[in-house]
């Protein structure tokens, strides 16, 4: 074997750079470029979703007109005084205009809701002979007419009964100024279910199960700017 390559070795050099060749023009080059092997498994990757954010302020378009500035809130113009409690012009408005030029702070709404809640307890009190509840809701001579009628009732040994089912209309009637003292007239239309009963329990009047209409029409008076904030019934009719 002589120093330099000898004939085999040149013969093997020769099939070596002829298979790269080979190989090289079938498989080609890596660029980089080349997709991934999918896998079955495996889901496509999801875009991911942008951060949510709430006060997020939207750009104007470029070719979109300028926004104009809101217009300022204009309060709609008040309607009568006592719209929807007295009719304008009558003397009911005149008597509740005459209350609230008195007292401070008066509120005619604020006083019929009232009025209801007062008309619902003395009439489910006087029922029930609850002198209690009565007393501080009356005025004292309309206090003592419902317990001499308590007191008359107790003797014969009768009781009483009444349910209300609904009050289904409280309107006012009348308002004025009499000294110092505010004066309040409402009229009110209630379905009321009544009965009372002998010593016996037997039904002398009413019944527990019909409803009845009642109409009553009650006065509630009050000192202007009194401390004391309660309105009191001082006369009643029907």
């Amino acid at each position: 074997m002589s120093d330099g390559f000898d004939i085999y070795t040149v013969i093997i050099l020769v099939l070596a750079v002829f298979i790269f060749l080979r190989l090289r023009s079938v498989l080609g080059t890596r660029t980089g470029n080349e997709r991934r092997p999918s896998d079955p498994f495996v889901g496509r990757p999801q875009a991911k979703p942008e951060p949510a954010n709430d006060k997020v302020i939207p750009l104007p378009q470029r070719n979109s007109e300028p926004q104009r500035p809101a217009a300022e809130a204009v309060e709609p113009e008040p309607g009568p005084r006592w719209e929807g409690l007295v009719e304008a012009d009558s003397p009911a408005a005149g008597g509740l205009d005459q209350i609230a030029q008195e007292e401070n702070g008066f509120d005619a709404r604020g006083f019929v809701a009232g009025a209801r809640s007062a008309y619902e307890m003395i009439v489910t009190a006087f029922a029930a002979g609850d002198r209690k509840t009565l007393k501080p809701l009356l005025a004292r001579d309309v206090f003592e007419s419902f317990s001499n009628a308590i007191a008359e009732r107790e003797n014969r040994g009768e009781t009483m009964e009444s349910n209300f089912v609904s009050i289904d209309k409280s309107e006012i009637t009348g308002a004025e100024v009499v000294g110092r003292t505010a004066q309040i007239t409402l009229r009110f239309v209630s379905k009321l279910i009544t009965v009372t009963r002998d010593r016996s329990g037997a039904v002398i009047d009413g019944s527990p199960t019909e409803i009845v209409d009642l109409v009553d029409v009650w006065t509630f008076a009050r000192e202007l700017n009194s401390r004391d904030p309660n309105w009191r019934l001082v006369a009643t009719g029907s």
